[in-house]
């Protein structure tokens, strides 16, 4: 489907939400055991259909130039053996995770003698509006449908025949497990105006969660009349401290920025204490060097690395998803945090330091979904977290912040047992 009418598209849009809808109250009735034999059917599956899948990727990846996708977007769009292998193990893991739904979060019970439980249970439809990752299809379809949650999937155009031919392989492992069919939907259409059609069903759709570029994301969020679940930009930073083991520092710098760039969690942004400057940054240029990594700095980097270039206040805002990294020096860590509470986008920062002082500061005061410690922003993923795949890595505080695992598409309701008590 892609040219349609808006009546044929809005009818259309309203056939998928309608179905949603009636899988998400099939979905609670389906038992844990029947949601992992699906997920562990689509990982054989998917391994079996390698060939297939490649196939329909390279599809995909003919297309990329049309499109204009940059190097980090076509690597994000390309699928290998290796890759399938990571999906296929992806879903196995996931599978291997605690069901989230039923799980007593609290309880208690009252002097007159009601017993009260909170209960975890499913959001019930979710809208999902993501970029050119082929993974994330089956990501999404598993811990939605592992939380019990029905799934409508708008993938970008980019990636069409990759997430098709994935969701077929999980639509029919679902039917040979007793999944209702709609509980993972493709929309099939690449017409934008399909997204706004889908946003005005609050009464179908639960909750909305977009994936993808700033744009996208803004708009989810103004034209939704259902929550919304952000995934914003990932302007990451790794601070150097006055106290950091350079070689460390040196470590930890690289391989945030460059163990792979066109992630969301990969550093943006690089913020060094001037006490250590002199040392650490012409040592760490180096070393990005080699990843042809362009730094793009203030003053003092420019005097003490030669071959950056002057950043410009942008420059500091940036998610740039590929080789180029800004560099800042400050003068101390309040600097430091108020140039990353200003200029971050509540993603990752990471602090490295031998002060425990200092990092308790550092973890107190910056506004992150995630704070690091001595380690690598690369860190802040679901699976690195033990959640499983993730639907994303909220950069919001409502209604779920970070890695969005099962635990974060749910609710819950109070569950009250009681003998016959009225209320006087």
């Amino acid at each position: 489907m892609t040219d349609t009418t808006n009546t044929e598209l809005s009818n259309y849009c309203l056939d998928i939400a309608r179905r949603a809808k009636v899988a998400s109250a099939e979905l609670v009735r389906v038992s844990g055991q029947q949601k992992n034999d699906w997920l562990r059917e689509s990982a054989r599956m998917l391994r079996e259909r390698i060939d297939d899948l490649e196939a329909a990727n390279q599809h995909d990846l003919d297309a990329a130039p049309s499109y204009r996708l940059t190097d980090a977007q076509i690597d994000r769009l390309r699928l290998t053996s290796d890759r399938i292998e990571g999906i296929a193990a992806a879903l196995e893991e996931i599978a291997m995770l605690a069901d989230p739904i039923g799980e007593v979060i609290d309880s208690s019970v009252r002097p007159n003698g009601l017993d009260i439980h909170k209960v975890r249970v499913p959001l019930g439809v979710v809208f999902f509006i993501y970029e050119s990752r082929p993974n994330v299809t089956a990501d999404a379809a598993a811990i939605c449908v592992k939380s019990s949650n029905a799934v409508i999937l708008r993938g970008g155009k980019e990636a069409i025949h990759s997430s098709r031919a994935i969701v077929e392989v999980l639509a029919e492992a679902a039917k040979n497990n007793g999944l209702p069919a709609d509980a993972v939907q493709l929309v099939s259409t690449t017409d934008r105006e399909a997204v706004g059609h889908f946003l005005k069903m609050a009464d179908l759709i639960d909750v909305a969660i977009p994936r993808g570029g700033d744009g996208l994301i803004r708009r989810v969020s103004a034209e939704a009349a259902m929550p919304v679940i952000k995934h914003f930009a990932g302007n990451c930073h790794v601070y150097v401290d006055r106290a950091a083991d350079v070689e460390m520092a040196e470590l930890i710098t690289v391989n945030a920025k460059c163990q792979r760039m066109g992630v969301c969690n990969a550093a943006e942004s690089l913020v060094v204490h001037t006490e250590i400057a002199g040392e650490f940054l012409p040592r760490v240029a180096m070393s990005l060097d080699q990843h042809k990594v362009e730094l793009r700095g203030d003053a003092r980097t420019l005097e003490l690395v030669p071959i950056a270039k002057q950043a410009t206040d942008r420059d500091y805002d940036e998610e740039f998803l590929g080789p180029v990294l800004a560099v800042k020096v400050v003068e101390s860590l309040d600097e430091a945090i108020d140039h990353i509470n200003q200029h971050g986008s509540k993603h990752t920062d990471a602090i490295v330091t031998t002060d425990l002082l200092a990092a308790e500061e550092f973890v107190k005061r910056v506004d992150t979904s995630a704070v690091v410690v001595n380690a690598s922003t690369r860190f802040n993923d679901g699976g690195q977290f033990g959640l499983g795949a993730e639907i994303g890595i909220s950069t919001d505080k409502f209604h779920a912040r970070g890695p969005c695992g099962l635990k974060e598409l749910t609710s819950y309701k109070y569950v009250v047992h009681g003998q016959g008590q009225l209320r006087e």
